[in-house]
């Protein structure tokens, strides 16, 4: 009688290696690589087409994947088997155990094969007969691998030892993956094989091993095992029980540690298709040796794998190179050094970027956490670093206005407004657990913004370089930006804010405030128009007092503007905010008048949420919505998505280009409008982080970013300005709160799945405590 033997497939990995192409979401076992089916699919149909025999097949899948393998198996018979879900990757050992109890709860003491998903062989009639000449030995009790005979020096294989003749061998080791000398070494001595990773035992055999070798895998396992969710669609693994399970390859657990392991010698070709090279080994080739998938253009090319999803690529010259070409990434490597893909990829992880997880798509929506890895590692590993350094002017005082993109500053007189965001980006590091030198640079920030008080007590528009003053104009919008940094300075444990925080109100009151009681002069000789924006940051700075102190004084102060907001400067039928005013705050004539800022539009959307939470005038929220809604639906470019400079009263655009700042504050005025009784935002606050990372960000030098780009998606910016990093580092800030604990989701075409959020950096686990 033929042996039963039940088959699992083993379809948890991400395959890494074939990166841009493989990724979390979409990894290579669903990928049609060879032109006739996705691996996943051929591995279950090359199993399914046992000559004879009892052979179930079970799938052991990513949670994550539970749609996609359900709609891929739908019209295939299992013969008994099932889709066994992992709610997290613990690499093979944990499959294995898994597959052996499976086993013994449903056949008992039967075989059991356990195979890869993502491995090209040569004829099911191959695959079976080397399968079969293994079952005597997995019947009297031995663990059997399957060994491939090397047909060259590969240094991305691991290998195994074999010893003796014929169909059945012994092992005598386990070889890690060697160097090429070693390799070559190895092809000369006829002994080694590549190691398939496909494994035929007793279920009871493997459960004595495990018992003995790793018990504590195997008991762990059998716990979460028991307490798996069995439904229609498959079987639910526990995931609470399941990520307690240590993550170790089956290799390190069981195989080297084990006796008496058998080595079949395979009669079939075979790939793991882990590397461009192997794709470019295997797959069908034009006269010069190039696979050409894509839209593609390839002159005097030889032996090249020329791959493009999307936009034309054009090459000429070339021997020898792997290009995959995705919708948001490039790899270009020789061929015979694709297998170091994974050192990218790492790279990628380790910085938070989301090109590793998820696959360009229109119908994806990612909600809330997908971006907090990225956001962290930008603000405390890469952004923090470089502007407490390179930012810090340690010779003259201060901070330097600009860096160039090669980090060096740009020596310029240094603005008051930018010297204050400087300390109040510090300081708001500091509060939300930075463990930089966060104390001495907001202490150097208010000793050199010091050196800028006027003769009255109020502070100078502009100083030279070295702290003399350039321009001593008392300016409305600087002192408001001062008032900001010393409120945070203050919380943040600074001695000297508070006392600077009560002078600048005196002068405010005295110098700045309009003596009809109408908000503020823009200067302290009243000879400009009026504008909304300094009145905006005054607002934001009355809140930040009202939050260092909880003084309702400073929140009578803010009212007063908010009545300006009412009264004055939204315009109800447009949904607008007006930037210029005459003195009796009319709009201003002409072109002026018409001028309005969605980035502004966003600004005022936050604060006006926060006003709310302070003061409890809720009809103030659809006021709030109205603007978030005017600034999305009139103020994007909708080439890119991000905001315009400015747009007229009735949705004309004014100033084409999209600074880095607008689109931080969207990020914050979604963050405040979720949860306030209207639409589900947290998607749109992905997407907006997505924007500003997607232009402004991933494209600049580490902890930079592009202030300007133009209408038509191309960089215009020449330097960094430091004036927009408070920006920054409050709208990540608030994003990191707004997330904290959150589980990533996203969804594909068909289906919705989940992962746990990666695991953060020291400094964000303090960021978010």
């Amino acid at each position: 009688m033929v042996a039963r033997i039940s088959c699992f497939v083993m379809s948890g990995g991400i395959g890494s290696r074939l990166w841009p192409l493989s990724r979390e979401d979409n990894p290579k076992q669903f990928h049609d690589l060879a032109g006739n089916g996705s691996m996943l699919v051929r591995t279950v149909l090359r199993l399914r087409a046992r000559p004879a025999g009892d052979t179930p097949v079970n799938l052991i899948a990513s949670e994550r994947h539970a749609e996609r393998v359900r709609s891929d198996m739908a019209n295939i018979d299992l013969a008994g088997g099932r889709a066994i879900f992992e709610p997290i990757g613990r690499n093979t050992a944990a499959a294995v155990a898994v597959a052996a109890l499976e086993t013994l709860l449903v056949h008992g003491e039967g075989l059991v094969l356990v195979v890869p998903s993502d491995h090209e062989i040569s004829t099911d009639e191959q695959f079976w007969e080397t399968v079969e000449k293994g079952v005597p030995a997995a019947e009297a009790g031995r663990l059997v691998i399957f060994g491939i005979p090397p047909s060259q020096p590969e240094t991305g294989y691991g290998y195994i030892e074999a010893m003796g003749e014929g169909d059945v061998r012994d092992v005598a080791r386990f070889v890690e993956k060697p160097d090429l000398e070693t390799a070559k070494a190895y092809v000369a001595a006829g002994t080694f094989f590549w190691n398939a990773g496909i494994f035929l035992f007793r279920a009871d055999t493997m459960r004595a091993a495990f018992r003995e070798h790793q018990p504590e895998i195997w008991k762990k396992t059998e716990r979460a095992f028991a307490a798996a969710a069995s439904e229609v669609s498959g079987t639910y693994l526990p995931l609470g029980l399941y990520s307690a399970i240590p993550s170790v390859s089956i290799d390190y657990a069981i195989m080297e540690h084990a006796s008496g392991i058998a080595m079949v010698p395979a009669s079939f070709r075979w790939s793991d298709l882990g590397s461009w090279q192997s794709l470019l080994d295997v797959s069908r080739t034009e006269a010069s040796g190039n696979v050409v998938i894509g839209d593609v253009v390839a002159i005097d090319c030889e032996h090249s794998y020329l791959r493009s999803q999307g936009r034309l690529l054009s090459v000429i010259g070339l021997k020898d190179i792997a290009i995959v070409a995705t919708a948001d990434a490039t790899f270009v490597a020789p061929v015979d050094k694709s297998q170091d893909v994974k050192r990218i990829v790492e790279q990628l992880e380790k910085s938070g970027r989301l090109e590793t997880k998820f696959t360009p798509a229109h119908d994806r929506v990612l909600l809330p956490g997908a971006w907090r890895q990225r956001v962290a590692h930008w603000l405390f590993e890469e952004t923090l670093p470089l502007w407490s350094t390179a930012g810090v002017d340690e010779h003259h005082g201060g901070f330097h206005e600009a860096l160039s993109f090669e980090a060096a500053p740009l020596i310029r007189p240094k603005r008051m407004r930018t010297m204050a965001r400087q300390v109040y980006a510090f300081s708001v590091a500091k509060l939300r657990g930075w463990d930089g030198d966060a104390d001495r640079l907001i202490a150097h920030g208010i000793e050199f913004m010091q050196r800028g008080r006027t003769k009255r007590g109020g502070w100078a528009r502009v100083l030279h370089v070295d702290g003399t003053i350039a321009d001593g104009c008392e300016d409305a919008y600087d002192h408001a930006c001062v008032l900001l940094a010393l409120a945070y300075a203050y919380q943040a444990g600074n001695p000297d804010a508070l006392r600077l925080g009560q002078e600048t109100f005196a002068f405010l009151d005295t110098h700045l405030e309009d003596e009809r009681l109408t908000g503020f002069l823009e200067t302290s000789d009243g000879t400009e128009l009026r504008r909304t924006n300094p009145h905006m940051h005054l607002l934001e700075a009355f809140l930040a007092w009202h939050t260092a102190t909880g003084e309702r004084g400073y929140l009578r102060r803010a009212a007063r503007i908010i009545d300006l907001f009412r009264s004055h400067f939204f315009d109800v039928d447009s949904w607008t905010l007006g930037e210029y005013f005459d003195d009796a705050w009319r709009p201003a004539t002409g072109g002026q008048g018409q001028w309005t800022e969605p980035g502004h539009h966003f600004e005022w959307a936050s604060l006006l949420v926060e006003f709310v939470s302070k003061s409890r005038q809720t009809d103030l929220i659809p006021f709030a919505r109205k603007l978030y809604a005017s600034a999305i639906a009139n103020g994007l470019n909708r080439s890119t998505g991000l905001a315009y400079g400015a747009v007229s009263r009735s949705a004309l655009p004014l100033d084409l280009i999209s600074r880095s700042w607008p689109q931080a504050e969207a990020i914050k005025a979604a963050i405040a409008l979720e949860g306030t009784g209207g639409p589900d935002l947290k998607p749109e606050i992905e997407a907006r982080v997505g924007h500003l990372f997607r232009w402004h960000i991933d494209p600049a030098p580490l902890g930079m970013w592009i202030d300007r780009i133009d209408e038509k998606g191309r960089v215009v910016a020449t330097e960094v300005p430091a004036s927009v990093f408070y920006h920054l580092v409050t709208a990540l800030m608030q994003y990191l709160d707004k997330t904290e604990g959150a589980v990533i989701f996203y969804q594909l075409p068909a289906c919705s799945q989940s992962t746990p959020a990666a695991e953060p950096s020291a400094a964000f686990d303090k960021a978010t405590a």
